[in-house]
């Protein structure tokens, strides 16, 4: 009997599961405690990110502080943690804001590389101080950077058709990437189209089956952050180029545990994020010169000009999947003010 196909995000999980682990082989002993206690609360990627933060912080500890010096990142102890002091840990953070990797390049880590890194000590830290395991919890006391929000970066309408334009013709692009747009125009603008029509996540449509899609009710399921399932429904003007594609995708023999993947690559792969995010800077280089784009600015284009239909946040928060409405109000609050500037200049207190 054959096996059965693993679920693409089953995969990922268990992808990052053994890199997080090949990790614990570098941290000490104690930290394998420590993921064993937050895995019930926190997701697969997020303790693989910690690990990764962890690594550079014992890395530190070894290598560039000075009573550190000649003990391997894995041969510290929890006495040791114990004896850390807030000054040691704003050294830390004073020290990546640039430093070297381990092969000598230059690293740069700005606010919010530094928030996440210091969320990861803070959870450390009130780990074991909550299991009595060490004495203090310095780490509580760090301060993270003040975040400074840049503006959201999204397409006018105008550019929304130019983008699909460009990526239907192909005419915007270099000689060598016209080869490539012959072999993959179905699979390019089914991508873009459902990046503008539906508000998806990159990692979730990576994840998208063929069998995902419902079109009598112009549905398909997608797989959250977190795990979680949702039916997302698109229009007639999204199923159009979804159905050219999906028919086509139907002839394709997908490489060996990729055979339900919707978006192949040439090689007949299921498609990465790092593959779709390069697609998208391509064809928006071509038609929207001037807009530094990406996955997730096609993202906040489509949640823009749901709001500004719906005028409901609450629908705009359910759709993109936010699961705080305080994330979703943050990111469309400018559009609330111009709603504001709008009634303000439809009131006429004199005839002209």
């Amino acid at each position: 009997m054959a096996k059965p196909l693993e679920k693409y995000a089953d995969q990922r999980d268990r992808e990052y599961t053994l890199r997080t682990r090949e990790l614990l082989k570098e941290l000490p002993s104690f930290c394998a405690e420590f993921f064993m206690g937050i895995a019930d609360r926190t997701s697969v990627l997020t303790r693989y990110e910690y690990a990764v933060d962890l690594k550079l912080f014992f890395r530190y500890l070894s290598e560039v502080r000075d009573d550190g010096k000649g003990i391997l990142s894995k041969d510290y102890t929890l006495e040791d943690i114990n004896r850390i002091t807030l000054d040691e840990l704003e050294r830390y953070i004073s020290y990546i804001s640039l430093y070297e990797d381990e092969e000598g390049n230059p690293v740069k880590n700005r606010e919010r590389a530094k928030a996440r890194k210091i969320a990861s000590l803070r959870s450390l830290f009130k780990y074991f101080y909550r299991k009595q395991k060490i004495t203090a919890n310095p780490a509580s006391l760090l301060e993270s950077p003040k975040i400074h929000e840049k503006p959201i970066l999204r397409l006018e309408a105008d550019e929304v058709a130019e983008l699909l334009d460009a990526v239907d013709s192909g005419s915007s692009l270099s000689e060598r990437q016209r080869e490539f747009h012959k072999k993959t125009k179905l699979r390019d603008i089914a991508i873009l189209t459902l990046f503008l029509g539906t508000g998806i996540r990159v990692s979730e449509l990576v994840g998208l089956n063929i069998d995902d899609f419902d079109f009598s009710v112009n549905g398909f399921k997608v797989t959250r952050k977190g795990g979680g399932q949702v039916i997302l429904y698109f229009s007639n003007e999204v199923a159009s180029p979804l159905l050219g594609y999906i028919e086509y995708r139907k002839t394709v023999q997908a490489a060996e545990g990729d055979e339900k993947a919707l978006f192949l690559s040439l090689q007949k792969t299921r498609l990465t994020v790092r593959a779709v995010e390069n697609l998208v800077k391509k064809y928006c280089a071509a038609a929207v010169p001037l807009k530094k784009m990406s996955p997730h600015k096609l993202r906040s284009t489509y949640g823009t000009m749901l709001y500004q239909e719906t005028g409901d946040i609450y629908v705009v928060a359910d759709v993109l999947g936010h699961k705080d409405v305080n994330t979703t109000k943050k990111h469309y609050a400018a559009q609330t003010d111009e709603r504001r500037r709008q009634a303000a200049r439809a009131v006429k207190l004199r005839e002209d």
